[in-house]
């Protein structure tokens, strides 16, 4: 009978989609039953016991066909991130980049020494520790939202983590041709290969920036459309990326980048996503929880140790040391530092993009930095929201049990509800 359906049915992605939500949205309401517990750690934990460790309900072939639906994800936040490095004000104002730079590279050299000593190939480490360079622009957005943070050290903050993915995916992409190198690959490749990759993000990501930036100034009075131009634009630059084998987290960041640099008036860069974003987050750390592996985490155990220790110590240590070159208080030096401490999203995709490159040396690297990204995204969140309070930015009140977007910090005198 042609009209009988195959059994047993398959998890399609928008099936995968669904159920990303829905658990979701349970795993972030438990986590509201607690005060101190950010609902991040909820979809994660709801993720992994949805996974294929633990209840199968969302299975490899299921994640891994719903990749798609990450990217997207991965690729708006980004977007919004770029949108808080204003070239502008970082050519007037250098002492944040100097600040970036000097922590970025800190945590690089801490990163390699520590995996280095614990027998990692010295090409997989280097790689690993520009991956370590990179921050999570999800946590902190989330996490800022959730409390109601605002002021100086939120600002400073988003532009530090703009800037070490910046750092992250240059690092990354100078220390390929040693890994095409040291697995025996053509000179072609060794050259090639990671300047296309950089500078083929740069110019797509500029173009489609420009794009962006025109179209929404011909049609500036139709403010209805802006949504629309916006997710089309990051929608297609991670099809093109993807077309074309470069980065479409990199892409993103800069269209990001260079809409803001673009502005005279603002048109796009202040749109409020609305209540729809809060989507984006829970599918996006529902995914990153189904995929842990707690095997991989076992195996590798002291390399990935190490790197936390190394990499926690690098950038709170270094950024409250900078304190006085901001002129901040050192309690608000602390406070920026421990918001550079999570590390997820483009910290999987290097991860990805390095495994496809280098199958052979795949689950070192992917078990080194999922390790730690697991270890990160969990206690990441409780350190951002003591972040934020220790810096006097959190709302005095809580905000309502669940926040609605990243971009819409919610009053800080808003009465939660009952249930919280």
């Amino acid at each position: 009978m042609d009209f009988s359906p195959t059994w047993p049915l398959h998890v399609t992605p928008l099936i995968a989609f669904g159920l990303m939500l829905i658990v979701g949205a349970g795993g972030g309401y438990a986590a509201h039953r607690f005060s101190w517990l950010p609902s991040i750690t909820g979809f994660m934990v709801v993720g992994f016991i949805c996974g294929p460790s633990v209840l199968g309900l969302l299975s490899h072939e299921a994640i891994v066909q719903s990749r798609i639906l990450i990217d997207v994800s991965l690729a708006l936040i980004l977007y919004r991130l770029g949108l808080s490095l204003d070239l502008k004000h970082l050519w007037q104002s250098p002492r944040l980049f100097f600040v970036s730079l000097l922590e970025s590279g800190v945590t690089f050299i801490l990163v390699f020494s520590a995996l280095y000593w614990f027998d990692i190939p010295p090409a997989i480490a280097a790689l690993v520790s520009a991956i370590a360079i990179s921050s999570s622009p999800a946590v902190l957005l989330h996490v800022a939202h959730e409390v109601g943070a605002r002021g100086p050290v939120t600002e400073t903050a988003k532009t530090l983590v703009a800037l070490n993915n910046l750092i992250a995916f240059i690092a990354f992409s100078a220390i390929l041709p040693a890994l095409h190198y040291s697995t025996g690959s053509g000179w072609q490749t060794i050259v090639f290969q990671p300047a296309y990759q950089l500078i083929g993000s740069l110019i797509v990501g500029v173009i489609l920036a420009f794009g962006l930036h025109a179209i929404a100034v011909k049609t500036h009075r139709a403010t209805q459309y802006k949504l629309a131009l916006v997710f089309g634009t990051i929608m297609i630059a991670v099809g093109i990326a993807g077309e074309l084998k470069l980065s479409m987290l990199f892409v993103a960041l800069v269209i990001g980048v260079v809409v803001k640099s673009l502005e005279r008036e603002t048109i796009v860069s202040d749109l409020e996503f609305g209540s729809a974003f809060e989507l984006i987050f829970i599918v996006l750390f529902v995914f990153a929880g189904a995929g842990l592996h707690v095997r991989e985490l076992i195996e590798f155990a002291p390399a990935v140790l190490a790197l936390i220790v190394t990499r926690t110590l690098a950038k709170a240590l270094v950024v409250t040391a900078a304190s006085p070159l901001l002129k901040v208080s050192a309690r608000k030096g602390v406070a920026s530092g421990l918001l550079l401490i999570p590390m997820a999203g483009l910290a999987i995709g290097l991860a990805l993009t390095s495994s496809n490159l280098f199958p052979q040396l795949a689950s070192t690297i992917s078990a080194i930095v999922l390790g730690a990204v697991t270890v990160f995204e969990t206690m990441g969140p409780p350190i951002a929201a003591f972040a934020f309070r220790f810096a006097g930015e959190a709302a005095t009140i809580a905000p309502a049990a669940a926040p609605t977007t990243a971009d819409e910090p919610p009053q800080a005198d808003a009465a939660p509800e009952s249930e919280t």
